[in-house]
């Protein structure tokens, strides 16, 4: 019986990883789990309340302004969400950690230029710089992207700097040097190996803020274009009946609370294991 409750509560721990990992199955598999084409327009069912019927098809989360399935275009709207966070994470991290070894083992002038436009970024408010960036760029899947990239690099890079510094002077970083290792080979083999952890918890709290960014640019019309369902654009479409069809965007608007709160919790707990481990 100690076993089972021990088991119990070291699944009921990881919550978070479970939530995450369904919301992520859910994008997925979403042609094979949504019930109906999330495009698909029926003017006559429109704005019907969950549990809606209409021959012999049932609409457990209602339909919207136009008939199509809440259910539907939630779990698609997952795709959208989900891909633009994690593409925007991997790209400005990779710009980023690049960007932070450079200066934290190149030093002298290379160090003051990379970090001053480290500065620069960091001193203009993110949701600005991304919405002056679409602006120019226009709206778009691939754009989002780029636009969310370019806003979140200097964190990466921040955090990369400081990680290079304190271990760019470890005895067996000197070895390596001494024996005519490459810079690239001591970035690759000594130091990103050992910065990898704390670059794994900002990442993991990024992907929780990117879902965020892209889901207030889609509720701008400044991020994934209809007809492509978003939660951002659905909660947007929704604002304007929130009054008579309170599902249109309070459903959209708990899948995002739900994706947030994961990715931050698992964020929050591999700081802990990192931070014990070392």
């Amino acid at each position: 019986m100690k076993r089972i409750l021990s088991l119990l509560g070291t699944i009921w721990a990881w919550w978070p990883v479970w939530l995450f990992a369904a919301l992520v199955a859910f994008a997925i598999f979403a042609p094979w789990l949504a019930p109906f084409d999330p495009d698909r327009q029926n003017l006559l069912g429109r704005l019907k309340s969950p549990g809606f019927e209409s021959r012999g098809a049932v609409y457990l989360l209602g339909t919207d302004e136009l008939g199509r399935d809440v259910l539907s275009r939630l779990i698609y709207g997952s795709r959208a969400s989900l891909a633009v966070a994690a593409l925007s994470v991997l790209l400005s991290g990779v710009v980023g950690v690049l960007v932070g070894m450079a200066a934290g083992y190149m030093r002298g002038w290379v160090e003051t230029v990379l970090m001053r436009l480290v500065d620069i970024f960091l001193s203009i408010p993110a949701i600005l710089l991304a919405i002056i960036t679409v602006a120019v760029l226009g709206p778009g899947f691939v754009n989002v992207i780029i636009v969310l990239a370019l806003t979140r690099w200097p964190r990466y890079a921040r955090v990369t700097y400081g990680q290079t510094l304190a271990i760019a002077d470890r005895p067996y970083v000197t070895l390596a040097r001494s024996m005519g290792a490459s810079p690239l080979r001591v970035l690759g083999l000594h130091i990103l190996p050992n910065i990898i952890g704390p670059l794994l918890v900002v990442a993991t709290l990024e992907f929780g803020l990117m879902v965020l960014f892209e889901a207030g640019l889609s509720f701008l019309g400044l991020g994934v274009q209809p007809p492509t369902a978003s939660w951002g654009s659905m909660m947007s479409t929704g604002r304007n009946y929130i009054a008579t069809a309170w599902w249109i965007a309070m459903f959209p608007g708990g899948a995002l609370f739900l994706l947030v709160l994961s990715a931050n919790l698992i964020g929050d707990r591999l700081g802990d294991r990192i931070g014990e481990g070392r």
